[in-house]
């Protein structure tokens, strides 16, 4: 009797997911459907401002000299490329230097030692921003690369609309067997709290800037305090987002995953830190709002797999442990099906959906451990760095 009871407060529990993965699968749909594309717009004309392209890069040799290439190939001719050398350890500077000497468009900054209270890629900005001459700015990072059109299309998208700011969502590029297998589940997330929908509506709060590729008018960066604003969060970019929508400018995110392509984890370590980095800032703005959405994580990505697995040996005995059995299998399915789905849109091979229980164990255990992490010397480890976060504020989103 008492089994039954569980048994059936878990079917409660499981139907409870089955609808919230049906909102999910909604958003997501919405979100391809509804967002618009960097390249359609109603062009007007314009006179072609100066860009400035600030780069930040530390260690970053393995990615620098593609994506210089591929900015000095775009096809606007009005733009300079500020590459910031933020205290490599390896052969990054030696890189940006050799393409200096050949291409004065490169301005090659070495960044000063970072300041205490700074996270080392917003100094890197800040570094960058006081030798940038442009009327625009256009942030990105040193593994993103681009198609030649790219700097046109978003110069006129953000002057023909009128626009204080544009960011465009680029192709996340997965270069090892964990991120391709967890990518999927976390970016199911993405349709909804970070939904371009969100971002474009100008009634909701949400304001948000993909660091891989933002472009914004210098008066409208200045307004905002500049990196200076945001230079203790760990996720700059949602904080620098979130002030522009606050301040009341025009911003805009835009689909560019045609065009652009960034790397959102290189291997398993990387993974795992970029997963505490998200979490570890939300604990320490709202301890209780954190914890909460680790749960709802837990049972979104992963109890229906441990209900399955639990029901399925039992499933003949009882009514409940039937009724336990076709609700896990449905909401494995829905789960399945969204990664299935994302996997398909970031165009990582289907056979990495296999692993996404596997996926999404790493993501419940990587935002556990930014949870328990989040106040301790040693917070988060990031392009050799590592940061404690125990003393900061963040505010890189509305919890």
């Amino acid at each position: 009797m008492i089994l039954d009871l569980l048994n059936y407060s878990f079917v409660v529990i499981l139907v409870a997911i089955c609808g919230a993965w049906i909102s999910l699968i909604k958003s997501m749909a919405d979100s391809f459907r509804l967002t618009p594309m960097m390249d359609e717009f109603n062009v007007r004309l314009h006179n072609n401002p100066k860009v400035s392209i600030i780069l930040p890069a530390r260690n970053e040799e393995k990615f620098i000299a593609k994506c210089l290439d591929s900015l000095l190939a775009q096809d606007y001719t009005n733009f300079e490329i500020v590459v910031i050398d933020d205290s490599s350890e390896d052969q990054t500077g030696k890189i940006i230097s050799e393409y200096a000497k050949k291409d004065p468009r490169i301005i090659h900054v070495t960044a000063g030692p970072k300041p205490d209270g700074w996270m080392g890629k917003n100094w890197a900005c800040i570094e960058g921003y006081k030798r940038a001459t442009g009327q625009l700015f256009l942030f990105t990072d040193a593994d993103t690369k681009f198609e030649n059109k790219v700097i046109s299309l978003a110069v006129g998208h953000l002057e023909s609309s009128q626009l204080d700011a544009l960011t465009a969502i680029p192709k996340m590029n997965c270069l090892d067997r964990w991120t391709k297998s967890t990518l999927p589940v976390i970016s199911t997330f993405l349709h909804t709290r970070f939904s371009a929908i969100r971002v474009n509506d100008p009634t909701k709060k949400t304001g948000y800037f993909f660091g891989s590729f933002f472009i914004i008018r210098k008066k409208t960066y200045e307004s905002v305090g500049t990196h200076e604003g945001v230079k203790h969060e760990i996720i700059e970019d949602g904080a620098l987002g979130k002030k522009v929508k606050e301040s009341g400018f025009k911003m805009k995110m835009v689909r560019g995953d045609h065009l652009i392509e960034a790397v959102w984890a290189r291997d398993g370590i990387t993974l795992w830190n970029a997963l505490k980095r998200l979490m570890v800032p939300l604990f320490l703005q709202d301890a209780k709002v954190a914890i909460g959405i680790f749960f709802a994580v837990l049972f979104l990505l992963f109890m229906p797999y441990v209900f399955l697995i639990y029901s399925i040996p039992f499933a003949a005995s009882s009514n409940s442990f039937f009724a336990l059995l076709i609700t896990s299998m449905i909401s494995s399915g829905l789960l399945f099906s969204a990664c299935l789905v994302e996997a398909k849109v970031l165009k990582i091979k289907i056979k990495y959906s296999v692993f996404a229980p596997v996926g999404s164990l790493v993501v419940v255990c990587g935002f556990l451990a930014g949870i328990i992490q989040a106040k301790t010397s040693s917070s988060v480890s990031w392009r050799g760095r590592t940061y404690s976060m125990k003393n900061q504020n963040p505010d890189f989103i509305n919890v």
